[in-house]
């Protein structure tokens, strides 16, 4: 099925869901699709985002890639006329962009999920160490200051002079 710009407003982005048996079905339209029908809202100039519907991951990338795969297989030219270059042109031109994200972007969300690695590895770390009954660096700061706190204790109780070793 063929769909035009006049079905949907412009601004709507087709939201894809991916079943298990691997049925496409556009959200926008309430309808199952094919991959050639995605090919068309593609040349067609709408947004598309496909997601797995059991996991929710984006596969936009996998079914574009399946898509050009595709238009690489077509005959020189369609039914309309349009030649494979152009359709195949068309599609490139939407692949890119969908695939062409800001580097900051993709350098924020790097950054972001090294933090949330280097916090699981503390926590792993800190597990393992209390497993083997291993003092941690905090542990040893904390004694450290207790130590500290009963060394002052005992020198004010002491009357502030510093025991003098005993000689053997």
């Amino acid at each position: 099925m063929r769909y035009n710009r006049r079905d949907m407003s412009e601004s709507q982005r087709h939201l894809i869901k991916k079943y298990a048996n691997r049925k496409l079905y556009d959200t926008a339209t309430s309808r199952y699709i094919t991959l050639e029908g995605i090919s068309d809202l593609v040349r067609d100039g709408y947004d598309i985002q496909v997601v797995d519907r059991e996991t929710g991951r984006d596969i936009t990338p996998v079914i574009l890639s399946q898509l050009v795969t595709t238009e690489e297989r077509r005959t020189d030219f369609d039914a309309l006329g349009v030649s494979r270059q152009e359709r195949g042109q068309q599609l490139l031109h939407y692949v890119r962009d969908a695939l062409n994200v800001p580097a900051a972007l993709v350098g924020q969300e790097m950054e972001r999920r090294r933090g949330d690695l280097e916090s699981i590895v503390d926590v792993a770390i800190e597990r393992a160490m209390s497993r083997l009954a291993i003092p941690s660096r905090r542990d040893v700061e904390k004694l450290s200051r207790r130590l500290d706190e009963l060394s002052d204790r005992v020198d004010r109780l002491n009357g502030g002079h510093k025991r003098a070793a005993k000689s053997r």
